[in-house]
């Protein structure tokens, strides 16, 4: 590992650690070395407040003059909630400063390496490239698309079931795999279930480890089935958001709304408009769902093609049944020419469970 690596990997550290805080701002960490010594670090806490390279010229104060910088991300160069880092860099003396990555926002891309650069401070971009895009994959979809990242999450048996015959579910996956849920839903802006979930269920749907923070409850409903008395709509533990068609009940909506919940009515004519829905939602500033549906809504989005990425807890458990429900449902894809593929798949051990984590690769499913 070279130096540039080693430096940034340690902003790339600092930038993780905040993981699910800045939704709908990026992850970003920075790292100022002068004289072979390490003078400031900094991380991007909370939209609106300071970035990761203010945080560090703050604790490296005049030991900043002369300094390199490593941040993870380009440098901002617009006034928002917070001033231009790339300025502030310049006016702090920095001397060089190495970027991971350009930043894909539509008002930054380069504006920041083109200030710094016209000050006559070396510019150096790409030091651990890949892994800075990765950690930032919610980021990098939400500021371009303005749609949310889904991630669809299920727990099945090694013969893919997510219930028995019975509607049974409890427990198919190991205490450490559901608590690695927990983190994930603390990591989402959002979580999403269809409404028969609900009213089999009655979930929380929150998080549940020490200082998690609960996303927004989002729940997929065409006709406003919803139980009035369930948890999600009763506990207000966290924010609850109904998605519907316009073949909804208007007297179960306007309830809904009297008792808090944010009810959306889609394009959809006589189903939820999950398209339209994933427009709601960048519209709203949620920037990444995490799908924890029945296989009807996983089938859903597979076959809309908007799933991002896909986190399959597998447990070494048989149940069988024809009856016994599959986390991919519907109809089924016709073709194994057409079949679902997963890129980058990631396998790793949780508990007695076997976690995978992929990116679906569409075909000729539309």
């Amino acid at each position: 590992m070279s130096e540039h690596e080693s430096y940034m990997k340690l902003a790339l550290d600092n930038a993780k650690a905040m993981k699910g805080q800045t939704a709908p701002n990026p992850l970003v960490g920075a790292v100022i070395v002068n004289d072979n010594r390490i003078v400031g670090v900094g991380a991007h806490l909370k939209a609106g407040e300071h970035h990761a390279e203010i945080h560090a010229l703050r604790m490296a104060g005049e030991k900043a003059k002369g300094g390199t910088i490593y941040v993870t991300l380009e440098p901002c160069s617009h006034h928002g909630r917070t001033g231009p880092c790339a300025e502030a860099l310049v006016t702090a003396g920095i001397k060089k400063v190495i970027i991971a990555t350009l930043d894909p926002n539509p008002i930054v891309a380069g504006n920041g390496v083109r200030i710094l650069e016209k000050a006559n401070i070396e510019v150096i971009v790409g030091v651990c490239e890949e892994e800075s895009r990765k950690m930032n994959e919610v980021f990098n979809k939400f500021i371009v698309k303005k749609q949310p990242f889904m991630t669809l999450k299920a727990a099945t048996t090694l013969d893919g079931k997510i219930s028995s015959h019975t509607w049974d579910s409890k427990w198919i996956t190991s205490e450490e795999a559901r608590l690695d849920v927990h983190h994930l839903r603390n990591e989402h802006s959002g979580i999403l279930v269809g409404v028969h979930t609900v009213i089999q269920d009655d979930p929380e749907l929150t998080t549940r480890i020490p200082y998690g923070r609960n996303p927004i409850r989002i729940i997929l409903d065409s006709t406003l089935r919803i139980p009035l008395e369930s948890k999600i709509v009763t506990d207000k533990k966290a924010e609850t958001w109904v998605f519907t068609s316009k073949n909804h009940n208007h007297k179960i909506k306007q309830e809904l709304e009297n008792l808090g919940v944010k009810v959306f009515v889609t394009k959809g004519k006589q189903r939820v408009d999950l398209h339209d829905t994933m427009n709601i939602l960048g519209e709203h500033n949620v920037s990444s769902v995490l799908i924890e549906g029945g296989g009807e809504v996983n089938s859903s989005f597979l076959k809309e093609q908007l799933v991002d990425k896909l986190v399959l807890y597998v447990a070494p458990k048989l149940i069988g049944g024809k009856q016994s429900p599959s986390f991919f449902a519907g109809e089924g894809i016709e073709k194994m020419s057409d079949a679902i593929d997963l890129e980058e798949l990631d396998v790793t051990k949780i508990g007695k469970d076997f976690k995978y984590t992929g990116y679906p690769t569409y075909k000729n499913l539309k």
